[in-house]
């Protein structure tokens, strides 16, 4: 499974709204402009985010976005699925044979259980505690 651009921009956007919880809604503008993303794509990746219920609108002059949750309450694994659909490396079938299909469902639930197991809180708070390490490469 190769998580594409949805799933790490949507995972930027709920980090960027989990970092600033409570302090009211957060114009989608001011998150593209953070990160250097499009607006316009992060529009797009914000909608299915509001309908299955993590994040809430506001309108008007001073609205935007906030999260429907607690950061502690919402899980990478609930904004991937959202974004990426089913966890999931390969498709099997029952016909597989069963040492590579118990192979893929043991990738797969380990996957999903690492997904699960990571709240936007224990995101924010690892990007906080300075555990973003950077390596230069030289040639």
């Amino acid at each position: 499974m190769k998580i594409s651009t949805k799933g790490r921009y949507g995972l930027t956007i709920m980090m960027d709204l989990a970092c600033r919880y409570g302090q009211g809604p957060i114009p989608l503008k001011s998150v593209a402009e953070r990160h250097g993303l499009s607006e316009h794509y992060l529009e797009q990746l914000i909608a299915p985010l509001r309908n299955a219920g993590l994040v809430r609108s506001v309108r008007g002059a001073y609205g935007g976005y906030k999260l429907a949750k607690p950061p502690e309450g919402i899980t990478a694994g609930d904004i991937i699925r959202v974004l990426e659909g089913p966890i999931s490396p390969v498709e099997f079938t029952e016909e597989e044979d069963p040492a590579r299909r118990d192979l893929w469902r043991r990738i797969r639930d380990s996957i999903a259980e690492v997904l699960d197991s990571t709240s936007l809180a224990s995101l924010i708070n690892f990007e906080y505690d300075g555990n973003n390490e950077n390596y230069m490469f030289y040639i």
